[in-house]
């Protein structure tokens, strides 16, 4: 029997595209507003992407190309509406790029008629995924990716070894991309590498995440740092940490570079993913810090703890118990958008303004590092509280 179902479907698809985002009212803390719904679904992807819409040739009404997911977008406005660059993966467990626009940042997502279509180097992906945006001085908008290819050095057999490089593209208007040469750095692998938007001393600066053995200051692990001259043929000759994993914290694995930094009257404005392991497995949340105007890779503020986890149904998905942020966007107002991803499997976004965001780093305590001068941390802000309830004849008896 044919399938008639195609007019249902379209109708479903349109009222998802239609709905509004409200915002969560049962979550407060005073730094971020999340939402109700996510900002991109897989059922955001146009039915055109997924089915073969000829009863002829599809009788039954198959999906012929399913999507997994739509997560890890990097953000950006343009000409007054934002854009997101998803990761999309389909069911073949390959990753491709794809635009999603939307005038508020908030709700009203859709897709661009086409994905991205994304030269490739001589030797060409397997999977591209992860973009971040950056707006460069240099009058580009340039997106880098994780491009990854099997390991030449693996065993015979090997099918999991990877080799992850950090992949270069250029645009004007994310519809037309010039592809460049990967970054070549001492590392030999890279990861969550984002371009500062700014020169400094006349070179591009790259946020990099640098493997032990292969960095020339320090050990550990963390976000590094380094300067190239040419986006055209990146080299980053020494790579340096300044953002470093600790042991007992939110980033005790691993921690990368978010979204390229904000640049704030106060500083520059980070956001980052710090990893560590748990009961369940490892633990991926988002968080934030500044660094100086002039050397943007020295650390001025480090609140404690993350800024975003996920809470709810956000801990359910592909690779569960996961936030991911690679894309936040400062609108004109000050309106700050946090693009994050969870469980590898949805896009949200979440709200609060640079000057918010500005104070939870400026003023948030950071870590301290042991459980009893964490509480001593939190006797100081009981007796602040109890002498300022004290002052306005509010102290409970």
């Amino acid at each position: 029997m044919p399938f008639s179902g195609f007019a249902s479907l379209k109708a479903a698809h349109e009222r998802l595209l239609k709905r509004r985002n409200r915002v969560d009212r049962s979550f407060h803390n005073g730094i971020y507003q999340r939402f109700a719904h996510p900002v991109v679904t897989r059922e955001h992807l146009p039915l055109e992407w997924r089915y073969d819409l000829d009863p002829a040739s599809n009788p039954r009404g198959l999906e012929r190309l399913g999507i997994g997911g739509t997560y890890n977008s990097g953000a950006i406005e343009l000409d007054g509406r934002v854009l997101l660059v998803v990761r999309v993966e389909g069911v073949d467990r390959k990753s491709f790029f794809a635009v999603a626009e939307s005038k508020n940042g908030i709700d009203g997502f859709r897709f661009w008629d086409q994905p991205v279509v994304m030269p490739e180097t001589a030797r060409p992906d397997t999977n591209v995924y992860d973009m971040r945006l950056t707006r460069h001085q240099d009058g580009w908008i340039y997106g880098l990716f994780c491009s990854e290819r099997p390991d030449p050095k693996a065993r015979a057999g090997d099918l999991s070894a990877a080799e992850a490089q950090c992949g270069i593209a250029r645009t004007r208007d994310l519809r037309t991309w010039e592809r460049l040469a990967d970054l070549r750095t001492p590392s030999p692998q890279q990861r969550n590498v984002v371009l500062h938007p700014e020169f400094v001393d006349g070179k591009y600066l790259l946020y990099t995440r640098p493997q032990d053995g292969f960095i020339d200051a320090g050990s550990g692990g963390g976000i590094g740092w380094g300067l190239c001259d040419d986006m055209a043929q990146a080299v980053v000759k020494k790579e340096q940490v300044f953002e470093r994993r600790a042991y007992h914290t939110i980033k005790e694995v691993k921690n990368g570079q978010g979204a390229p930094p904000i640049r704030t009257r106060q500083g520059w404005l980070h956001v980052g993913h710090g990893v560590r392991g748990c009961a369940a497995g490892l633990r991926y949340t988002a968080y934030a810090f500044m660094t100086a105007l002039d050397e943007p890779w020295k650390v001025i503020a480090a609140p404690g703890g993350h800024l975003i986890a996920p809470l709810g149904a956000e801990r359910l998905g592909d690779v569960s118990n996961v936030v991911f942020i690679n894309g936040m966007v400062a609108r004109k107002d000050g309106e700050l958008l946090l693009y994050y991803a969870s469980s590898d499997t949805r896009q949200h976004v979440a709200r609060t303004s640079v000057e918010t965001l500005v104070d939870y780093c400026l003023n948030t305590p950071p870590d301290a590092g042991r459980s009893a001068a964490c509480v001593q941390q939190r006797l100081e802000l009981i007796a602040r509280n109890r002498a300022y309830l004290g002052k306005k004849g509010g102290r409970r008896k």
